[in-house]
């Protein structure tokens, strides 16, 4: 009597063990509400060449095509020095698929290497099948050697497809934002060099873009020599299509300006009107739209820098409220790149570089 019940109730807990086992292994963290540690991926962004100080970062969009070197949802980070730390002679772009892995130093994954030094912020990509770069190059690190730069079409296997060349509208292409319509796009180009902000219009096919127009949309914005960043002047770009609005984050000036009509403006306005200048800015750099509809940018520390305030993110509304700020670095300089994505198939939407210890974070932070 004894030894059956013994018998029934081991079984019953081997069926259970088996059910519970299955469970727990169908079951990932996104089934439970309650989950506390984030996700979250801490890469190096250094390949084996040793190129360093992460500039640009951007995800590839949904949409994008099959087939290639990289994906939607990789993350793609450009260098501004090479690995002898030279300012603008960087050469590669890096990518992560933020599945789970990520790349110790000297072992990030190249996507390209560039024969224009010193790749910028200027990081973009067409849904279409394309990344857009732009370089500003030294030959020894400072502002005496620069020069004007290019902005580079490479397709989805690595390939340079087209550069371009402008005395002035991509007179050092420093950062970019994309109004991407899938068979054509504005891209609009921040110019450290002249303080000027251009919109490229271009046509999108299989073989590459045709650029059909330039327009110089704002112009008056501070743009200065630095010692220790080469140079100061518009950087971070963000387009919300919603109000035909370009919001500019001009780091010298330490503020970020509007630019209305942006999309169709056939003239310059200078700078726009002022949409943030609190005093959580310290040298923006990076703009980007958080998935909540307000705008983040990254201090840089070269304006207004403060040692309890360094290497910080701000968040604050497009009608100038400010929200949050956290640092990416407990030392100056480090915030630089950010970029956000809607609907990834990873489910990270938010990266941020610091290129203080040369490498790439990519959250899932949601949409609130």
């Amino acid at each position: 009597m004894y030894a059956k019940q013994l018998a029934r109730c081991l079984a019953t807990q081997v069926v259970f063990a088996v059910a519970l086992g299955l469970w727990t292994t169908m079951a990932t963290a996104s089934d439970w509400d309650d989950t506390f540690i984030p996700k979250i991926i801490n890469s190096s962004t250094i390949p084996s060449n040793g190129d360093v100080n992460p500039y640009g970062v951007a995800f590839v969009p949904q949409g994008f095509p099959a087939g290639g070197a990289i994906a939607a949802g990789d993350v793609l980070v450009s260098n501004f020095n090479s690995s002898a730390n030279i300012q603008g002679t960087g050469t590669t772009i890096v990518q992560l698929t933020p599945t789970g892995s990520l790349a110790p130093t000297g072992s990030a994954v190249t996507f390209f290497t560039s024969s224009l030094p010193g790749l910028s912020t200027a990081l973009g990509i067409l849904r279409g099948g394309f990344v857009l770069v732009g370089n500003v190059p030294t030959t020894d690190g400072t502002f005496a050697t620069i020069g004007q730069g290019a902005l580079q079409v490479i397709d989805r296997h690595g390939k340079v497809m087209q550069t371009w060349t402008d005395p002035v509208f991509l007179d050092g292409p420093w950062d970019l934002a994309i109004d991407d319509h899938g068979t054509r796009a504005h891209v609009f180009v921040s110019n450290v060099l002249n303080g000027t902000v251009s919109r490229l219009d271009v046509a999108v096919a299989a073989g590459g873009l045709t650029l059909m127009k330039s327009t110089t949309i704002a112009t008056g914005y501070t743009h200065v020599p630095n010692a220790a960043a080469v140079v100061l002047g518009p950087t971070g770009l963000a387009f919300d299509g919603d109000s035909n609005t370009l919001y500019v984050a001009s780091t010298a000036d330490n503020a970020v300006y509007a630019v209305f009509h942006a999309g169709t403006r056939a003239s310059a306005v200078n700078r726009g009107t002022t949409a943030f200048a609190g005093p959580q800015l310290r040298g923006p750099l990076a703009l980007r739209f958080a998935p909540n509809g307000n705008l983040l940018t990254a201090n840089g520390d070269a304006v207004n820098a403060d040692e309890l305030h360094p290497s910080e993110i701000v968040e604050f509304t497009k009608w100038g409220q400010f929200v949050r700020e956290y640092n990416v670095d407990p030392s100056q300089g480090g915030a630089f790149g950010i970029d956000t994505l809607r609907g990834g198939p990873h489910g990270f939407n938010y990266a941020v570089i610091d290129d203080v210890t040369n490498t790439l974070s990519v959250y899932e932070l949601g949409d609130r």
